[in-house]
């Protein structure tokens, strides 16, 4: 399996299309992302901005300089989409529609989150589906309250969607 960080759709095409020129066998593909979402779209951002009001400027200013360090070639890509800047608001670091890049402010590795909706996150999910991610790692701040919002809202649309059927289809999981 090749696991990939959340980018925008269009992105992990390109990625996904490399990988499969690369290889003579079949290959399944996984993204690592965060969730947020909530009843209406509105309630959604309105979390993800209590997660960045919440950071200290300074602690982003460290984590940033620290995270371009690495030689990491995804981590890098990672901080593109976001250029390390904390000014420009929640909606701000939405880099693709409900696609956020607001955690990768202060943490390395999967630095992007869905928000939005449970309808919205559900169909940015189908979407990556539809470019061919299989397995989803799927995690939030505080991880328990966004696994039940996930859990409660989202998961019945992906399955009412005829996207979750005994995992043949995604199969998901919590990081």
């Amino acid at each position: 399996m090749y696991l990939t960080w959340g980018e925008p759709p269009q992105d992990v095409a390109v990625k996904i299309a490399r990988v499969r020129e690369l290889t003579d066998r079949p290959i399944r593909f996984g993204i690592r992302l965060h969730t947020i979402s909530r009843d209406s779209s509105a309630e959604a951002w309105a979390a993800a901005s209590r997660l960045l009001d919440a950071l200290d400027p300074a602690a982003v200013a460290k984590a940033q300089e620290q995270l371009r360090a690495s030689e990491s070639v995804d981590q890098q890509r990672m901080l593109a989409l976001h250029g390390g800047d904390l000014g420009r608001g929640v909606r701000g670091l939405e880099i693709y529609p409900n696609l956020w890049a607001g955690v990768g402010l202060v943490r390395g590795g999967a630095g992007t989150a869905l928000v939005g909706s449970h309808a919205e996150v559900a169909d940015l999910i189908e979407e990556y589906h539809s470019i061919g991610i299989s397995e989803f790692v799927l995690s939030g701040y505080p991880h328990l309250e966004e696994a039940y919002w996930f859990g409660e809202g989202v998961r019945p649309l992906l399955k009412q969607r005829g996207l979750l059927d005994g995992g043949r289809t995604l199969t998901l999981a919590s990081a």
